[in-house]
């Protein structure tokens, strides 16, 4: 198997995700299964098999620090580890973007909370829900007024 080949393929499907989530409208909703289930179904598949054919034959595990890094000197594992941070990494976005959405965040200012979540998960993550505060607060300041 080319390991390489197959780690660009879920990175370039992660991508067409992504990119569908940042600049698609939510109004067709056809296109909104692609970043919510097509990409992540699929990746995840791909993780199942991985994990389920090479985890137990490289000696690691998750019990310290010293066998999450044997687990990952498998090219394999390695794939399959990529392939959760592609997927969990879209899972997030798509509902940061959905709860963006009903706050009435611009898809303007959704775009850098995704690029963020994309690149950076967690932090993205964070982002979204500091932005979703403050345009709640916002929009309650407004209704006050």
């Amino acid at each position: 198997m080319d390991w390489s080949a197959l780690f660009s393929a879920m990175s370039s499907a992660a991508m067409l995700g992504w990119l569908v989530l940042i600049l698609a409208p939510r109004r067709w909703h056809a296109l909104g299964w692609l970043p919510r289930y097509a990409v992540p179904g699929a990746i995840a598949v791909l993780y199942v098999a991985l994990m389920g054919a090479y985890f137990a034959s490289t000696g690691g595990g998750f019990g310290s620090i010293a066998e999450v890094r044997r687990l990952f000197e498998s090219d394999p594992v390695l794939v399959a580890g990529w392939g959760h941070y592609l997927a969990f990494d879209l899972i997030v976005g798509t509902m940061l973007a959905e709860r963006l959405d009903r706050a009435g965040v611009s898809r303007l200012l959704q775009a850098p909370v995704l690029l963020t979540t994309f690149l950076f998960g967690p932090a993205g993550w964070l982002l979204g829900l500091i932005t979703e505060a403050a345009a709640r607060f916002a929009g309650r300041r407004a209704v006050e007024a």
